[in-house]
Order: structure tokens, then sequence, then C-alpha cells
């Protein structure tokens, strides 16, 4: 179930962005939104951890801004990939990341704090 939430979450992300930033980022249909949703879930799942871990030493000197780097890259990739689905440079690539960075971590509820009371 959190698989399809967070799938529908980036489908609905990049179809409204795209609808907000039309000069720097296109999704030509939903579908095209799907795929790269679904496109954009495996590469996070295989090439993510692999890229995080080559790129540690950058991430900890730029206290953690290096990681928006490698999901602005893993976006680029997804564009490499579906049809439809594009940026117009890799700054769009990481203005989009980061704020799909941002919607995931609220709107898929990926802060769980827990207060214990005594």
């Amino acid at each position: 179930m959190r698989f399809i939430v967070r799938l529908a979450t980036n489908m609905l992300t990049f179809l409204i962005l795209s609808m907000i930033f039309p000069s720097g980022f296109r999704v030509d249909n939903w579908i095209a939104a799907l795929l790269a949703a679904l496109v954009l879930s495996i590469l996070n799942a295989v090439i993510k951890p692999i890229l995080t871990i080559l790129t540690l030493p950058l991430t900890i000197l730029t206290f953690g801004f290096f990681a928006i780097v490698v999901n602005a890259l893993l976006l680029e990739f997804t564009a490499d990939i579906v049809g439809g689905f594009e940026f117009s440079s890799f700054g769009w690539a990481m203005i989009i990341a980061f704020i799909i960075s941002i919607l995931n971590t609220f709107l898929t509820n990926d802060l769980h704090v827990q207060v214990e009371r005594h």
C-alpha cells in the first residue's frame, strides 16, 4: 500500500509541477507521469543505494545537500528512459528533485516521531 501511495504521490507531483513550471519541466500526459514514477521508484531501489555509498564523502562535506544532486541524476535517468518526460536543464532537475523530496517527506508520512510520556 505504501508503494502505491508513493507512486501516486510522485505521479501527481510530476503532473502539477509540469503545469507550474512549463518552461523547465515537461510531462506529456498522466501515462508518462505514471511511467516516470514507476521507473523512478525502480531506480531509487536499485541504483540510488549504490550512488549514495559512492557519493557519501561529498554528501558529508556538503551537509547532505549533495543528495539533491543524486536525486536529480536519477530524475535525469528517468527522463532518458521515459518518453514524454523531460527537463530543459540539469538545474531544473535539481529544483524538481528538491520539491519532490520535500513533498514525499510530508505526504507519505516518512517522519515517524514518537513522543513517549511518562
